[in-house]
């Protein structure tokens, strides 16, 4: 009888030593699961990244559906709020609806306040653009204040406050996005910043505050411009074209009404297209601008009917799959609740069979076995962390060695634009008085100064010089390329042309920049603006392509203004302008490109603007050049902050 009882319990200790042994390889079995689950979900977050829409919606799908074969609700949640939050513009809304209201009812059986906000988040989002009630978009928001306030959470407080304001209207969704703020902003979170920043332009708009509609839009263009943030970038400057519109500044509507059209075809958000189309025709015909009106209201006629047969084929899908949602939930419940039955009397069973006596020995058994098993487990774990941070090691080892490859063809690149520069000295040596101010945001820079000098000829017993300062489309590693082929033609128009006259130096810079782009199998748009000199004594000759000439004199600015068309590609060119001069003592030149009027900065976030910059020029006439080139440069960087510089900045001061 005694070898019975040991045997029986030898068996009952294997019994657990397998089970711990069982437990445990299905704790790493699913471990291992989720890694794939969160490894699609990134494929997804990729091939959205890329444009390539079906391949990311068919990773979430499947990410999402190896979360339901584990039952891990939570990270369900997570990708499914993912997943509509990205392809609630893009893919049907119906199927996404349905995921989130089958999320709901098996979120509340859990009783997870926490998971059940993220759910009503999602039902929200949703509601908004389904166009849903406000008592039902509200009754939503309210539930979600409800359990952030009991649960205490700033996230989830500024979440709800969001909700609340997006589902009201006037000055309770002002409110709402005020308390929003207050917590957005103790967390930093400047994305979710840009976003309430335009909902409060929205808002202000609304109620024809258009002055506070317009400011908020530009807070939230900054934020958005931050964070790399091009939707929100977008529809900041839709709001913009808005509120000017309604102002009756009709350019300026037209302006950041086809910012925002641009990007919004980028992002492929037909809606936001469709607005953004329409509000450009409006303004458009206000300033009896009828053919461009038409195009755009054509334009926005098309977007209308893409729009109208996807929200048809919305519906007609959104009707079927709830219909076979609903049979399938009722005969899902039915056997779902004879398992569980079931299942419940077996428990019942077991734990009638089983004796004190012989618990009390599982349990001590069992807590060896378990202290083995977590042994064994810690062991795995360390040798498969041991792996991946070696895995880590040596890809970080390769993305460096690739960054260093990237930095030094830059640094290189960086040498090569340099020396197309002129020399400090050089330009000292031809314009005694004079300074450049020359930052770029990056290491190389589309801006560019230029100068050439042409000996005296005949009766002529001056040297000429020629100076520029130019702006070539984009910055960086791009714009630096365009500067080149630029800084090429302008040497090749005085040099083999013999050209000084400067109008006739930017029609022949643009027939070459033209001929060089023309090569390339793709059309090419790019091309610069520039403002260009010749100086003979006290004469002086301006022409510009865009960019304009100031001559201060007497405390006065004397502006001239530059053909407004650029060098390169444009619709109808016309020949460039050459402005004559007679200089007197003590006149101040200046041209440069818009790096410096356009930097963010200052207290509230804003652009710098021409006025300031002409205040500033003003202010310091009786300075130095040298004096001149430190002051600006300081008043620059004290504006900008810690902002980052936005585009590149050159400035070119001559006194006579």
């Amino acid at each position: 009888m005694k070898g019975n009882y040991y045997i029986s319990n030898i068996k009952h200790i294997i019994y657990i030593v397998f089970l711990l042994f069982s437990i445990q390889g299905l704790a790493q079995e699913n471990q291992a699961v989720r890694n794939d689950i969160l490894a699609l979900e990134e494929m997804g977050n990729r091939y959205y990244e890329e444009g390539k829409y079906s391949i990311s919606e068919k990773s979430f799908l499947a990410a999402i559906e190896k979360a339901q074969e584990i039952d891990d609700l939570n990270l369900e949640i997570k990708i499914t709020g993912n997943y509509t939050g990205k392809f609630i513009n893009i893919r049907s809304l119906a199927k996404s609806i349905e995921m989130v209201l089958e999320l709901k009812e098996r979120t509340v059986a859990e009783h997870n306040d926490t998971l059940l906000f993220k759910v009503y988040g999602m039902i929200a989002q949703q509601y908004g653009t389904l166009g849903e009630n406000i008592s039902t978009r509200k009754e939503i928001a309210d539930s979600m204040l409800i359990i952030a306030q009991n649960i205490g959470d700033t996230n989830m407080l500024r979440r709800a406050y969001f909700s609340l304001g997006t589902a009201t209207d006037g000055m309770e969704a002002i409110e709402s996005y005020k308390e929003c703020l207050s917590y957005a902003e103790w967390e930093k979170d400047k994305k979710f910043i840009s976003s309430v920043y335009n909902n409060m332009s929205l808002r202000y708009r609304a109620i024809n505050e258009l002055d506070k509609a317009l400011s908020y839009a530009d807070s939230a263009y900054i934020a958005s411009f931050e964070t790399d943030r091009l939707e929100g970038m977008a529809a900041a400057r839709y709001r913009a074209a808005e509120a000017y519109y309604f102002k009756g500044e009709f350019k300026k509507s037209v302006k950041y009404g086809k910012e925002a059209l641009a990007i919004f075809q980028k992002a492929g958000i037909l809606r936001r297209q469709n607005s953004s189309a329409h509000v450009v025709s409006a303004a458009y015909k206000e300033l009896g601008n009828y053919k461009e009106s038409l195009k755009y209201f054509e334009m926005k006629s098309n977007l209308t009917d893409s729009m109208l047969k996807l929200n048809q084929n919305r519906e007609a899908e959104f009707v079927g799959r709830k219909f076979q949602y609903e049979l399938t939930q009722k005969r899902d419940s039915t056997v779902l609740a004879q398992e569980r039955s079931l299942n419940a009397l077996e428990l019942e069973n077991l734990n009638n069979k089983l004796s004190k006596e012989r618990m009390q020995k599982y349990l001590l058994f069992g807590g060896i076995a378990m202290v083995f098993g977590f042994a064994l487990f810690i062991w795995i774990g360390f040798q498969r962390k041991r792996k991946a941070n070696l895995l880590i090691a040596q890809q970080k080892q390769l993305v460096e060695e690739k960054n260093e490859e990237i930095m030094d063809s830059i640094a290189y690149a960086k040498r090569i634009q340099s020396a197309i520069l002129p020399p400090a000295k050089l330009v000292k040596e031809y314009l005694k008085e004079s300074f450049i101010l020359y930052k770029p945001k990056d290491v190389v820079a589309g801006d560019f100064y230029w100068m050439e000098s042409v000996a005296p000829t005949g009766k002529n017993k001056s040297t000429k010089v020629l100076f520029a300062a130019a702006d070539c489309t984009g910055h960086g590693v791009p714009g630096a390329m365009v500067s080149v082929v630029c800084n090429n033609a302008l040497n090749r128009s005085v040099r083999e042309h013999g050209l000084t006259d400067p109008g006739k130096i930017l029609d022949k810079t643009r027939e070459i920049v033209i001929q060089e782009f023309e090569k390339s199998e793709e059309e090419v748009k790019d091309g610069m603006d520039i403002a260009i000199c010749t100086l003979e004594g006290n004469k002086l000759q301006y022409a510009g392509a865009h960019n304009p000439l100031w001559i201060i004199r007497n405390g006065e600015i004397i502006e001239t203004k530059a053909n407004k068309q650029p060098i390169g590609q444009f619709d109808h060119p016309e020949p460039y302008v050459t402005h004559s001069f007679e200089l007197k003592k003590g006149d101040g030149l200046y041209i440069f490109s818009d790096g410096y009027v356009d930097q963010f900065g200052g207290e509230k976030g804003k652009k710098f603007k021409a006025n300031a910059f002409r205040e500033l020029l003003l202010s310091i006439q009786g300075k130095t050049m040298e004096d001149q080139k430190t002051i600006m440069d300081n008043t620059f960087e004290t504006w900008k902050g810690a902002l980052e510089q936005i585009d590149d900045v050159c400035v070119i001061g001559v006194r006579v």
